[in-house]
């Protein structure tokens, strides 16, 4: 079902690339890494890779290129917006190491995974960075654009670092960012959420972002970025990512990973993921039987669902990246066929890929231009984004009305109903 993309990526790629902000992690491999139409997995424990490019425009193109320096650009200031939950926020930090797991990149190291929780607290400390000054530096670095490295870690949060969570049992959801994108990324999704009453679990995928910052100073950089994009190479991220997704549970769920954890309520828990990880959210959700609730934001389904169906609720929330005739062809349709009817397919077609995350709001922000005229971006993006992730994990791990899946919304004109 996966199809070449490279003429459409490529544009879309360029598009981005010619006003990014925080949009070039997205950039992908290196041309010099293909030889001859092959090019080899990751490490030797990887697949040998060969065969169409994978459908998904988190990896860009390297024939696109990146942004050109245009001279000295003032800081702008950066902001999240004000979660839209009655609930004050906070805000920690987990790094995980699976014992039982060697990574998959590197197969002489075990799997380390770093997650950031935000959860419902008592307004108590003062408002977390949004990354770090590594982190920062690499994605800017990444830009090309002349920016102070540190610019991101002077983003206004909302959630109060380590402040205490308060009392109740949560549903859980995990979130997992696209390709090349650190967890920040999905940062005031993680917030609004926890301001609705949820235990947010946002995952950076080691040597699958941008940069990853460990403990002990080690960045890991993205190994993800240096590999030929093809069919074969998503499926098989995708399916890691899975196992990186069920590993969180485990060390939640079962109270072993953070002091609150038993807060966490383990029959209701959503997997929510942007772009390659909207692609794993729907592999956890037919691999894990913990997974109630499956969320898409406008990615590729690199694994297909089963073709017996998925009897659980799952949202499909992008651009028309995926109409059946353009350039995702017919994987969204195909998939949705196979969800059941309490599942949702809605479509924003104004929006870009990168809507649905907190870049293309700091692009706008920044005072740089939209990829193109007309663009959902702003603060605008992650309002729709927040409103209907929202209501969907309301209506299916809440028991909460949630008018606004079934048909227009007068606040949201924007988005219309697919399936």
């Amino acid at each position: 079902m996966t199809t070449s993309l490279r003429t459409s990526r490529t544009v879309l790629a360029a598009a981005l690339a010619a006003s990014a902000l925080i949009i070039a992690p997205l950039a992908g491999a290196p041309a010099a890494l293909a030889a001859a139409g092959t090019a080899g997995g990751p490490t030797s424990a990887g697949p040998t890779i060969a065969g169409p490019t994978i459908a998904d425009p988190t990896i860009a193109d390297p024939a696109a290129g990146g942004p050109t320096s245009a001279g000295p650009t003032a800081d702008p200031a950066l902001s999240l917006p004000a979660p839209t939950g009655p609930l004050p926020v906070g805000t920690t930090w987990a790094h995980l190491v699976d014992p039982d797991r060697r990574d998959p990149w590197r197969p002489e190291e075990q799997r380390e995974l770093m997650v950031s929780l935000w959860y419902p607290a008592v307004p108590h400390g003062v408002p977390a960075p949004y990354t770090s000054e590594a982190v920062s530096a690499a994605i800017v670095a990444s830009t090309g654009l002349p920016l102070d490295p540190a610019i991101l870690t002077t983003v206004r949060t909302h959630a109060r670092a380590e402040a205490p969570a308060l009392p109740g049992r949560r549903p859980l959801v995990v979130l997992s960012p696209g390709a090349g994108l650190s967890r920040e990324s999905l940062t005031s999704l993680g917030e609004d959420l926890a301001s609705r009453g949820y235990v947010v679990a946002g995952v950076d995928h080691t040597y699958e972002a941008r940069a990853v910052e460990l403990p002990d100073g080690t960045v890991a950089p993205c190994l993800l970025c240096e590999r030929e994009n093809t069919a074969e190479i998503g499926a098989w991220v995708t399916r890691g990512r899975a196992a990186d997704i069920s590993f969180v549970l485990d060390e939640l769920t079962r109270g072993r990973l953070w002091r609150h954890a038993p807060g966490i309520d383990p029959r209701r828990v959503a997997v929510v993921g942007h772009s390659l990880g909207g692609a794993a959210a729907a592999t956890a959700i037919t691999l894990d039987r913990r997974v109630d609730v499956g969320v898409n934001m406008d990615g590729t389904f690199q694994v297909d669902l089963p073709e017996t169906g998925v009897d659980k609720p799952f949202l499909m929330l992008g651009s028309v990246l995926h109409e059946d005739a353009a350039v995702d062809g017919t994987d969204w349709s195909d998939n949705h066929a196979r969800l059941g009817a309490d599942s949702r397919w809605l479509q924003v077609p104004t929006a870009n890929h990168s809507s649905f995350t907190d870049q293309l709001m700091f692009l706008d922000q920044a005072g740089l231009p939209l990829p193109e005229p007309g663009t959902l971006g702003g603060e605008r993006g992650v309002r729709i984004t927040t409103a209907y992730v929202g209501a969907f994990l309301d209506r299916h791990l809440r028991g909460r009305p949630a008018p606004i899946l079934d048909g227009p919304s007068a606040a949201y004109p924007e988005v219309e109903r697919r399936g």
